[in-house]
């Protein structure tokens, strides 16, 4: 199936797939955020085809979401590491997570249990309003097109 090119489209969301719609891209990340960075370790996690890893790897680095460092000059060898943009995909993730555990998970319960390292508990993390505090869901928010103006406006 050809992939659809939803990088035009007037939508964060399809724009966002763009770039990391694909399962094993979602995945490498994944990897990447458990300091899982050299290619080989990385294909040995996921299980995949070096020709598939070699171009989720060229895409993320081209969109600027990992970045290639040397740590072996002969032969070259690299590793992976989150940039900025990377790594502002944590919540994304996190979401994945949730919605996996809470749906996915079956009779055997989630996989892995996340735990806070500052207070040593297990841990669901929540969205909360970055201007209060207060936990945020889908109806407590209103989505508003540029020209719209807001309430507080």
């Amino acid at each position: 199936m050809a992939k659809v090119d939803l990088s035009s489209m007037p939508c964060s969301i399809a724009r966002s797939l763009d770039v990391i719609g694909e399962g094993w891209t979602i995945l490498v990340l994944r990897d990447v955020f458990r300091g899982i960075r050299r290619f080989d370790e990385l294909q040995r996690d996921l299980g995949i085809a070096t020709n598939v890893l070699t171009a989720r790897l060229k895409r993320l680095v081209d969109e600027g979401l990992l970045e290639r460092r040397r740590y072996e000059q002969r032969p070259p060898r690299y590793e992976y590491h989150l940039t900025a943009k990377g790594r502002d995909l944590f919540p994304v993730l996190i979401a994945l997570v949730n919605w996996g555990d809470k749906y996915l998970a079956g009779s055997s319960g989630p996989p892995r249990v996340m735990i806070h390292e500052a207070c040593g508990k297990p841990t669901s993390p929540i969205l909360v309003c970055s201007e209060c505090g207060e936990a945020v869901g889908p109806g407590a928010l209103r989505l508003l097109t540029r020209e719209e103006p807001s309430k507080s406006a």
